[in-house]
């Protein structure tokens, strides 16, 4: 059996009944259940139907996201997520670059990293050193003014902890980001590269090792085996090209918003929606929601 889940951004709900039914009717469905009214559904199917592509993409201009995922194991027990332009709606280094006076320099090698067309460590490294001899105290200032939380995070987190389940923030960006956004939405824990600072100052280097693609990976598999968990309870969600892995590891790996060439080989893509729609692929109503105060 498999659950088909339909959803849209919550701040512009655009999910109509008579689609759902349409849909459901075309494909041989159960009963719809209506997660949150004029934002997500889900009905059950036996099998996924054979025109899906067709479907999802028709669904894209309209707004929708369209996710087909077995309905065994849907809630999952552990929350794996990238931080930058995921968990927050900037890249850090992005910021401290426009700080640095190289903003459009480093962007520009940002973009293609997390397309995946150049390689991630060295683009890291390439980035660092163009914010050689600025101040460290800059990153509490743009942590303080540019960094925002991306929609439906904070309930996100407390929803899925407030079931059991544990959070962890693995991020090619850096600690000194991490450990603040990890702090702000809860995760149990937190990973990522670390900035090497002398008198005040970024060298212009980064500690080793370099997390990227490989490292998210590893830290799936060693934080499964230290809970007693399996691939299939993690619910894995990223945007870049060094995120693929973990994606494609997870039992359900969300590309959000994600670069094209992730998309193309993400199974789930979530174009539309805000992080709340992580909650409705594992079939949470917006009853069961829980809210940070």
């Amino acid at each position: 059996m498999f659950a088909v889940t339909l959803l849209t951004n919550p701040e512009t709900p655009v999910l109509e009944g008579a689609l759902i039914d349409a849909l459901r009717n075309a494909w041989g469905g159960g009963d719809v259940v209506w997660l949150m009214p004029d934002v997500a559904a889900e009905f059950a199917v036996q099998l996924p139907p054979d025109n899906v592509e067709q479907v999802w993409a028709d669904l894209q201009d309209m707004q929708i996201d369209l996710v087909i995922q077995p309905v065994e194991g849907q809630r999952k027990k552990m929350l794996l997520a990238d931080m930058d332009s995921t968990m927050i709606q900037q890249e850090c280094i992005d910021e401290l670059a426009a700080e640095a006076g190289v903003g459009e320099r480093v962007a520009d090698i940002t973009a293609r990293a997390m397309n995946g067309e150049i390689d991630f460590e060295g683009a890291l490294r390439q980035r660092v050193r163009l914010l050689k001899g600025l101040d460290s105290d800059v990153i509490d200032s743009v942590l303080a003014r540019r960094v925002t939380l991306m929609p439906g995070g904070p309930t996100l987190l407390a929803t899925m902890k407030s079931h059991g389940a544990y959070a962890a923030l693995v991020s090619g960006g850096f600690t000194a980001f991490t450990q603040s956004v990890a702090t702000r939405l809860g995760f149990d824990e937190h990973r990522a590269n670390t900035l090497v600072i002398t008198d005040g100052h970024l060298t212009g280097e980064v500690g080793d090792p370099i997390l990227g693609r490989e490292a998210k990976i590893n830290a799936l598999a060693d934080i499964t085996a230290r809970l007693g968990l399996s691939d299939s309870d993690v619910l894995a969600v990223g945007d870049g090209a060094n995120d693929l892995g973990m994606l494609m590891r997870a039992g359900t790996g969300v590309a959000l918003h994600a670069k094209p060439a992730v998309q193309a080989q993400a199974k789930v893509r979530v174009n539309h929606g805000d992080l709340t729609a992580l909650l409705f692929l594992q079939g949470y109503t917006a009853d069961d929601f829980t809210h940070l105060e």
